[in-house]
């Protein structure tokens, strides 16, 4: 009877201490991680989150980079792509804010050191055009509540000392590594029938190739490669928002995730995303210095 109970207190020491470890980060550790970012330095590894933990420092996390960054323009759906997926241990997407100030123009020159775990990828924008958006199920409904598709070189920072060990909620931690990105020339959505399906099916069956300035490809992938479908990213992402009370509206901006590897950037380094078999797509560039 001594022995149980010696043991009660105990497990109940061990399950404090485990629901302590595994909780939302602290204001002060918050702080820090946003400071980090600010001098574009490695923060600490938040471990041990549960989603709801993840969700609630992302939180914290956007509130301050809110003082700094201005307006929210719209969300990133990262984790779309199953071979992301594997590299950060999860099986489902995350989300993070984007702000005003991290979109560049087409060819612009970015440091290659332009965040603390830099990195590049192929990526697409859609521009919300009403809230039907927010109900939408299909990709099709989706493409019918958006009035741009553009093309899009996402510029993402993993931010963290040891992003290897970062999982999918540590990735939502961090605000998905939202940091910076070059955008393309926009692709009006199409008015007619025909058209909105031939773009609609450009999006799934599209060849996503990065090259290098010497026409060297440094990687890719297609369109089915996120969620099937590229316009599933923004089914799941509506209904993810929904769940914490937030809704899509007219004019937010839309990242739907990776359609290649993630890359590190080097100085020098010349970059161009190509969307063969997309309607009316033309590249994205960029240079790193």
């Amino acid at each position: 009877m001594r022995k149980k109970q010696t043991l009660i207190p105990l497990l109940l020491a061990v399950a404090v201490a485990t629901s302590a470890h595994a909780a939302c980060l602290g204001d002060v550790q918050v702080a820090q991680m946003a400071e980090h970012y600010a001098a574009r330095t490695p923060a600490a590894n938040p471990e041990g989150l549960s989603d709801q933990d993840a969700a609630c420092t992302r939180a914290k996390f956007n509130a301050l980079l809110a003082q700094k960054m201005g307006k929210v323009i719209g969300y990133k759906a990262g984790l779309t792509n199953p071979a992301v997926q594997k590299r950060f241990n999860t099986d489902q997407p995350v989300w993070g804010k984007l702000y005003e100030g991290m979109l560049l123009q087409n060819g612009a020159t970015v440091p290659a050191a332009f965040g603390a775990r830099p990195l590049y990828e192929a990526d697409l924008l859609v521009r919300v055009k009403d809230r039907r958006i927010n109900h939408a199920r299909t990709p099709i409904e989706v493409l019918e509540s958006v009035d741009q598709v553009i093309p899009f070189i996402e510029l993402p920072d993993l931010m963290v000392q040891a992003p290897p060990k970062l999982n999918g909620a540590g990735v939502t931690a961090i605000n998905v590594g939202a940091r910076l990105g070059v955008v393309g020339t926009p692709i009006p959505v199409p008015v007619t029938r025909g058209e909105r399906y031939a773009l609609l099916n450009g999006l799934q069956a599209m060849q996503v190739t990065l090259t290098d300035g010497a026409g060297y490809l440094l990687g890719g992938g297609k369109g089915s490669d996120v969620l099937e479908h590229p316009l599933n990213a923004v089914v799941w992402l509506a209904e993810a928002l929904q769940k914490e009370e937030i809704t899509l509206q007219p004019g937010d901006l839309i990242s739907l995730g990776s359609f290649s590897a993630l890359l590190p950037p080097k100085p020098g380094l010349k970059v161009q995303a190509n969307y063969q078999g997309l309607p009316g797509a033309q590249p994205v560039s960029l240079a790193f210095e």
